[in-house]
């Protein structure tokens, strides 16, 4: 580890900060139809959009007409993809003439990026065409961003709101949010990609003439390895950078090529990493100010800053530092840093980013729903491996999705605060309001939804040979790739240890049932809860009323979420990259 690395996480945390106001500013005004500066020209656009398809933008939804407005926007944009996906063969801009994706990849596909996951079992350079990946999948990475925002939204509505079931409308806060918030900065970010050599056109791939001829080894189908030698070279391109916006900005984390944002065309430069680090964070940070602002209690939104920034530094000191470390089996290397190189683990690491960037951007893409990657996680050393793996066990609430991580940690706020009313033998109160059993209820269901398809799904493949046969490591590390794909999924994360194979009927077909699982059988009880706060009565603080504006309430659900991750998921890591970490420092392989 060094100074100028530490710098750099501290200063990347600083910028965090103080875009937090700004933007929360920004979303309260946006969802509050309050006036901002770009209603002059959106307002007219808005307005057409409602008359065009017959919204009335006055009416108000229940939670339970907003959760089926929402499963039928999702299932209806699903089904395009997957269409999309299945007929790119006969479609314009296949500019490398792909055939259409087949059936278990493109449903696999069409869920992930229907549910913000964006796992990806293809190189998408070499698999979708140019429409696919515009009309289809950057498609899905506004839609599924505008969801995940807009239920944050009605969470906030519900504590904010009393005696009432009206929640907005579902077509009016997607439709602004479309509009306000995430088209204007894919702009202007695209721009800022562009100027850095992210690139973007509609160019057929270019074949070059290697100056050095390779010699490379190629095994056939009779299982006879040959030796061949390659001349030229394929250079993919296409619309990268308008797409590489969104995939940051609404955590998404699909990239255009199978590298993602290890590519040089998609994260050419020390600039562009970092701004595709600051977008990741900038919405799920905001929306915490957000909850402040429109809950009229802006140090309970502080309070929940605090406890999701505590969180983040945790798990990235602790990558950080596995990785600085170094492998120890690696005997008779030079693995401290210099002058000449970055030291540490640098396997699966760009040399352009070195080992903090690649720690900083591991922990930031899995505590937020994102999955983006600049190095290969599956490379880290076992606790560096682990951080990303934890992050995502614990619900990515340290900041999360966009959304997806304000809502999550709504869930254990209202367990926090149920756990102290036992503790001093009171009703608890969440902000005026009364928690009750149906809220605890709901709550625990949305967390036990996530545990139960992450370890029943992990068992099965563990044991079965339709699961092993794609695991490329034996031993605890196998055990931890095939835990990372479905944690990843079940998450909505998309990230991945890479060394498993996964374009497999059933990881197509069980990852995705996964994704559909991890997304909207926690959005309804989520819904559900906001509905609930949303029609109680508020009551005056009292002498007894536990306060969720200071360290204590920081601290307690800090404590919540650790502890309930711990318990849940603590024996599966004991066999996975805790055992790993323990046979490396032991110096043995396997």
């Amino acid at each position: 580890m060094t100074a100028n690395g530490w710098f750099q996480i501290g200063f990347y945390l600083l910028v965090i900060f103080l875009l937090t106001k700004p933007v929360g500013i920004f979303m309260t005004r946006v969802f509050n139809r309050k006036k901002t500066f770009l209603d002059p020209v959106l307002r007219p656009i808005e307005r057409i959009i409602y008359r065009l398809t017959g919204v009335d933008e006055n009416h108000e939804m229940r939670w339970t007409e907003y959760a089926i407005a929402m499963l039928l926007f999702s299932g209806v944009s699903m089904a395009l993809l997957y269409l999309l996906e299945r007929t790119q063969k006969w479609l314009p801009f296949n500019r490398q003439e792909f055939p259409n994706v087949e059936p278990g990849l493109a449903f696999g596909t069409a869920a992930s990026f229907t549910t913000n996951t964006n796992w990806q079992a293809y190189s998408g350079e070499s698999t979708m065409s140019y429409l696919t990946q515009m009309a289809g999948l950057a498609y899905h990475n506004f839609a599924s961003a505008a969801v995940g925002i807009v239920l944050a939204i009605v969470v906030i509505r519900g504590i904010a709101r009393k005696e009432t079931d009206h929640l907005g409308n579902f077509w009016v806060d997607t439709t602004r949010c479309l509009l306000w918030v995430l088209l204007p900065v894919c702009l202007v970010g695209s721009l800022v990609f562009v100027s850095q050599g992210v690139v973007q056109n509609l160019k057929p791939y270019t074949t070059v003439q290697l100056i050095e001829p390779q010699s490379v080894q190629v095994t056939g189908a009779d299982g006879k390895t040959t030796t061949q030698t390659v001349t030229q070279q394929v250079i993919a391109q296409g619309p990268v950078a308008s797409q590489e916006v969104i995939k940051e900005f609404g955590t998404n984390g699909g990239g255009f090529f199978g590298a993602n944002s290890a590519h040089p065309f998609e994260n050419p430069t020390p600039l562009s990493n970092f701004v595709q680090l600051v977008l990741i964070f900038a919405i799920p940070s905001g929306l915490t100010y957000t909850l402040g602002r429109m809950t009229g209690s802006q140090r309970h939104g502080w309070a929940v800053w605090a406890a999701m920034t505590f969180l983040f530094l945790i798990g990235v000191a602790t990558a950080y530092w596995a990785e600085a470390r170094g492998n120890p089996m690696l005997t008779g290397v030079d693995q401290n840093p210099s002058a000449m190189h970055s030291g540490g683990n640098m396997e699966g690491k760009e040399v352009r980013f070195g080992i903090a960037n690649s720690a900083l951007f591991a922990t930031v893409t899995t505590d937020a729903s994102c999955g983006a990657v600049n190095s290969q996680h599956d490379s880290f050393t076992p606790l560096g491996g682990m951080v990303p793996l934890i992050n995502i066990m614990l619900g990515e609430v340290v900041f999360g999705g966009v959304g997806a991580g304000l809502y999550g940690i709504v869930v254990f706020v209202i367990l926090a605060v149920f756990i102290a009313g036992l503790m001093v033998g009171r009703t608890p109160e969440y902000l005026g309001k009364k928690i009750e059993s149906y809220d605890v209820k709901m709550a625990m269901l949305a967390i036990l939804i996530l545990t139960f398809t992450i370890l029943v799904f992990s068992a099965v493949a563990i044991v079965k040979p339709f699961g092993t046969s794609s695991i490329s490591n034996p031993g605890p590390h196998g055990l931890s790739q095939v835990l990372y794909a479905y944690v990843s999924s079940t998450g909505n994360n998309g990230s991945a240890f890479g060394g498993l194979g996964v374009n497999t009927m059933w990881y197509n077909t069980s990852t995705a049932v996964a994704q559909l699982l991890g997304r909207f059988f926690m959005i309804i009880p989520v819904l559900a809860i906001a509905g609930s706060l949303a029609k109680k009565k508020t009551v005056p603080e009292s002498a007894g009323t536990f306060p969720v504006d200071g360290g204590l309430f920081a601290s307690l659900l800090v404590s919540t979420i650790l502890i309930v991750g711990a318990l849940t998921f603590f024996p599966a890591l004991s066999l996975g990259p805790i055992l790993e970490h323990l046979l490396m420092s032991a110096g043995k392989a396997f």
